[in-house]
């Protein structure tokens, strides 16, 4: 990782957003970006704007970060993420990530869009991540020792807080919404599995599979975050669906979920 990439996109930011530590960071994964309800905002960038960051290439993630007030609480929110398989490298991945720390966030809340592997899924349903599998086999973590990003081998034994998973089943059930613990796992994408994989993931426990969430996850651990994860299941994945998978499918599948994600997010964020 390149310090100096850092320092530059930290230089982009107001002093507003190092001012007072947010009690909530989050990253929006695909079609999770128009899920934030404000008092107020404080400051907002366009990713374009961040060096090493750089515009989103995935459809479904609009690029911007957000700090804003909800019920007296300051929450920094990524409107959409970068991925490993985008070709940048591991900087603009854990970005945001470096940045939460930076403004000495200490809570993590990581969306994404995922295929359902559980025969008890189906698309619409949210799944709180209570593990995951990295199926990738790599992470931000390898090379060079960064001592601000904790010990060299971290421990992951419980790195998704149940603490927070259980303010998310408490606003799932108030709400009304689908909503199971999972496993996740993380394939580097940005081909879809084979039907043959997809029983191996569940073979090996996986309940839903996706391309991202898994790195910021290890990074953010690292670092002694507190972190919960939520999935929306998009569809279900190969060899489970009747129909050939695509981008598209995520994009409407979410887009219909929409007013069920934004009142999950602001229930979160309002019961921390």
């Amino acid at each position: 990782m390149n310090k100096q990439t850092f320092d530059a996109a930290a230089a982009v930011f107001p002093d507003a957003c190092f001012r007072e530590p947010p009690a909530l960071g989050i990253v929006l994964g695909s079609g999770w970006g128009d899920s934030l309800r404000t008092d107020e905002v404080v400051a907002r960038i366009s990713y374009a704007d961040i060096p090493g960051l750089g515009a989103s290439t995935v459809k479904g993630h609009a690029g911007e970060f957000v700090l804003y007030r909800r019920g007296g609480r300051l929450v920094a929110a990524w409107c959409g993420r970068r991925h490993w398989y985008e070709g940048a490298g591991w900087e603009p991945v854990v970005l945001p990530v470096e940045m939460l720390r930076r403004m000495g966030c200490q809570t993590l809340l990581l969306t994404n869009a995922s295929g359902g592997i559980n025969p008890a899924l189906r698309a619409g349903d949210f799944v709180v991540l209570r593990d995951h599998i990295n199926l990738a086999g790599v992470t931000p973590l390898i090379g060079p020792h960064n001592p601000d990003w904790g010990e060299r081998f971290p421990d992951m034994s419980a790195i998704y807080s149940k603490h927070l998973a259980d303010l998310l089943h408490a606003g799932a059930n108030r709400l009304g919404l689908r909503m199971m613990d999972g496993v996740y796992a993380y394939n580097s994408g940005p081909a879809y599995e084979t039907p043959a994989e997809i029983q191996a993931y569940k073979a090996q426990g996986a309940d839903v599979v996706g391309m991202s969430t898994v790195p910021e996850a290890v990074v953010a651990k690292a670092c002694g975050m507190k972190l919960a994860g939520i999935s929306l299941v998009a569809n279900l994945a190969a060899g489970i669906a009747r129909t050939p998978l695509s981008h598209a499918d995520v994009i409407a599948a979410a887009e219909a979920a929409k007013p069920r994600m934004a009142d999950l997010i602001d229930d979160f964020v309002l019961r921390l």
